[in-house]
């Protein structure tokens, strides 16, 4: 370990611990930054208390603890030692603890003094882990407020130091730049009709047949990695083929992570798992997709997309970075160098685009109802905070005030999922302690390819489970957290589906009349599954594993089925009952009924008598509902204004926007669109609705002062003329213009304080395309010189003058000029 390139900053690391409480490490792959690093904080005793450690990942976590372990002569469990979900291997003689997932936040919130720990470490902070984020926010506030002696160090191979620095300027910066060895990269981006999975298996048949050593391949997904897998059967007998992601066990892990046998080579096949923490035995060939699968919250619909997308420049780096460890490599690299050049720098952190009610609940058992109170890298987002408040309230976690229930704070004390601990006090409440800590169990502990969740419950009691311990250990685990024992006798499989109704009030699901396999949600939202599973058919059930699709509707991927009576009868409140008006458009009137619901699913009805007239208003709020806002009048300015909206709360998250796609619209009706109503006596009348004053009413002040500011609608010229800016939401905003009248500009303009570019379209003297770009200073270098030529046969009246930059903009033609 001597060898390592951390040890020629290690007298400054050392020092930088005794001497500061704040520490920022930036260090190569490979340096050793997680291993030799905390070993010699433990061999020379640099701090008195314990040192936690926190590794986002449960694989790096564990083999790290095993690493140093080894390096001191010892037991996992003695100085060194981990915790991880569902293990624990620590004692008293720990002193450096590595811990992953919300673990570290469990700590801080049962002891916010973090009584006889001295240092905590963040390690591979660049990957911005939700759970890392919330704890160094949690970290800097006792350190600021009850533990002046408390250190931390935040350390990361690719990270943005800028940032960090001005989140901690105080801190010591240390950084080593490792040792790599030289790696050859090769550029060889996929062509448009080429299928990744084809283009992996050949590179990696051609790189093993040509190259020595073993190879690492990063794709984007498990199903990509199996259709690999398929494909390289015709591979030498002395080639292992190793698959590497998070949901394989930890045998089957550790099988992808071991050196070769000897006179064997290995490719291994992984997600982003494998990009840092890990050493990999024999790697001096990389395969880079440039690919990675992100989870990220859909606000609307309260369910996860998991979108494929190109990694930032410090993944590929860290990719990368896996060659070149041990000896020359090579990184086959599928993408080109300018696509690179063209993604972000870093990675966007988590807290961004993920559910928040897990982190909501936090901060208010910490005692913070404003995330912006604490010192954040990134703010949560307002509204994703707000969604989350919404779900923590309808799971009745939090009261009217945004305090914690009595549920709510048994919730945190069993430090589960929101959704899971709100189950768990259910069955609390009605004996049922063993059948909840059972399903809560295998909840976190999913079976793959599994729709219907009773197979999995039932497999369990039958002791027949594909993980029995480690589920059987974790439902006593959470029994014991209830006050209670665990007892498998006492398990009732025929409240599960209840019980998980519980947890997921807004997935009950509905079938859709004459549709096998399609479903309307509680929520408002469509799903939907195969038509040949078993619970396709089923008139009711409730979705617990939901991922939302490229279409309207979600995918199922477990479930289970529901029998409406019965989750009547176990939980009565979660029928609502009330009258509705609506407008019959056969009828030409007003019809009103009594309906019972469970959110948006209407679970009986019975019809009333004919309504007074001056229930219209209801009931064109009804008409719009069923019907979708496009019945209104949506004219060139109100369509315009609400793609503007759209887009300003897109590229400003940070500020207060109400939500506004379709379907919170129409959630929304009664706050945005029914004060405009008076007056509005039936359908016909909506024609007459100003709903552009309607939605800058809904905005609300500020936001409906400073949109002119930040999205202006028009665009001034040097020309004196004003140009209007096309607004498109998911789209990029669009200037179309005559050429000339952008002459003397030096740059595109900037909308959104300054983060998005318009496009110029720029237009010919008779209004035709010529060009479209979104750097105008570079077009005026280059690509406009072979416009110019063609422009000055066309259209030999107009100026075309060789250094457009510095001429002056016009609508004449020469003999302007020339008078």
């Amino acid at each position: 370990m001597s060898q390592l390139p951390i040890e020629g900053v290690m007298p400054e690391l050392l020092s930088g611990v005794r001497d500061c409480s704040q520490l920022i490490l930036k260090a190569a792959p490979g340096a050793g930054k997680s291993t030799h690093f905390p070993l010699q904080l433990v061999k020379q005793n640099c701090v008195v208390g314990k040192i936690i450690m926190l590794e986002p990942r449960r694989l790096a976590a564990r083999n790290i603890a095993r690493y140093l372990a080894q390096q001191l002569g010892e037991q996992v469990g003695q100085q060194v030692g981990y915790r991880v979900r569902g293990e624990t291997k620590v004692s008293q003689e720990t002193k450096l603890e590595i811990v992953t997932e919300g673990i570290l936040t469990r700590m801080i919130q049962s002891d916010p003094e973090l009584d006889g720990v001295d240092m905590v470490i963040f390690d591979e902070f660049h990957e911005r882990s939700i759970h890392a984020d919330t704890a160094l926010a949690l970290c800097l506030e006792i350190q600021e407020a009850l533990r002046d002696d408390l250190k931390l160090v935040v350390m990361s191979a690719t990270l943005d130091d800028n940032a960090l620095r001005q989140l901690l300027p105080d801190a010591r910066y240390v950084e080593s730049h490792g040792r790599c060895y030289p790696v050859e990269f090769r550029y060889n981006a996929l062509k448009t009709h080429e299928r990744l999975e084809e283009v992996v298996s050949k590179q990696i048949i051609n790189l093993m047949a040509k190259e020595s050593g073993s190879l690492l391949a990063f794709l984007p997904g498990v199903a990509a990695i199996k259709r690999v897998e398929d494909r390289l059967g015709q591979l030498p007998s002395d080639i292992e083929v190793c698959p590497l992601y998070g949901q394989l066990n930890f045998t089957e892990q550790q099988a992808a992570i071991q050196p070769a046998p000897v006179g064997k080579r290995k490719v291994v096949l992984a997600t982003n798992i494998a990009e840092t923490s890990l050493t990999i035995e024999g790697i001096r060939l990389v395969v880079d997709s440039g690919l990675e699968r992100v989870a990220k919250f859909d606000l609307k619909s309260g369910v996860t997309r998991l979108e494929q997308s190109r990694i930032a420049q410090s993944s590929a780096e860290q990719r990368a970075g896996r060659a070149g460890r041990t000896e020359e490599g090579i990184c086959l690299r599928l993408y080109s160098e300018s696509q690179l050049r063209q993604q972000p720098t870093v990675p966007i952190a988590e807290i961004l685009h993920s559910d928040l009610a897990s982190l909501t609940l936090e901060l208010i058992q910490w005692g913070t109802q404003d995330a912006a109170e604490l010192k954040w890298l990134d703010i949560p987002p307002l509204t994703a905070v707000n969604q989350a408040k919404h779900l923590l309230h309808g799971l009745n976690l939090l009261d009217d005030k945004c305090q914690l229930t009595e549920s709510g704070k048994l919730a945190v004390r069993l430090g589960v999922e929101p959704r899971t601990a709100a189950m768990l006090t259910l069955a609390n409440q009605k004996s049922l302690e063993s059948t909840g800590a059972m399903v809560a169990a295998l909840l976190e502990e999913p079976e793959r390819n599994v729709v219907d969740f009773s197979h999995s419950v039932h497999r369990f009691l039958m002791g027949k489970h594909s993980k029995q311990k480690v589920i059987l250990q974790r439902a006593q685990a959470l029994a014991k957290k209830l006050e209670s024992r665990f007892d498998v006798n006492q398990c009732d499989e025929s409240v599960a589906a209840l019980l998980i109704a519980t947890a997921f009030p807004d997935r009950i699901a509905q079938a859709r009349k004459n549709q096998a396999g399609r479903f309307l949600l509680a929520n408002g939202h469509g799903a939907e599954m195969q038509a040949m599973e078993s619970l396709a058919n089923s008139p009711y059930l409730v979705a617990i594993d939901l991922m939302r699709s490229q279409s309207d509707s979600s995918m199922i991927f477990s479930a289970l089925g529901l029998d409406i009576h019965q989750l009547e009868s176990f939980l009565p409140d979660l029928i609502d009952e009330s009258e509705r008006v609506d407008w019959d458009e056969t009828k030409g009137r007003l019809v009103a009924e009594r309906q019972r619901k469970i959110g948006r699913l209407v679970i009986d009805s019975q019809l009333l008598p004919e309504p007074p007239r001056e229930k219209m208003t209801q009931a064109l709020l009804s008409f719009i509902r069923r019907k979708g806002i496009s019945v209104l009048n949506w004219d060139d300015n109100s369509s315009s204004t609400l793609e503007r909206l759209r887009c300003g709360a897109q590229w400003l998250p940070e500020h207060d926007w109400p939500m506004l796609d379709e379907d919170a619209l129409l959630e929304q009706l009664e706050l945005w669109l029914e004060p405009y109503l008076t007056g509005v006596n039936s359908v016909k009348g909506l024609a007459k609705v100003d709903l552009t004053a309607a939605l800058m009413a809904y905005i609300g002040w500020p936001l409906n002062q400073e949109i002119d500011q930040w999205l202006p609608t028009h665009y001034q010229l040097p020309t004196g003329t004003k140009k209007k800016i096309r607004y498109q939401f998911g789209q990029e905003p669009v200037l179309s213009v005559r050429m000339q009248e952008v002459f003397g500009e030096q740059a595109s303009p900037q909308v959104a304080q300054g983060r998005k570019t318009l496009v110029m379209e720029l237009l010919s003297p008779a209004q035709r395309p010529l060009q479209v770009t979104r750097d105008l200073a570079s077009f005026w270098q280059g690509a406009y010189k072979e416009v110019q030529k063609e422009m000055k046969g066309r259209y030999p009246k107009h100026v075309w003058p060789d250094d457009p930059a510095t001429h002056v903009a016009t609508t004449k033609t020469k003999r302007h000029f020339n008078q």
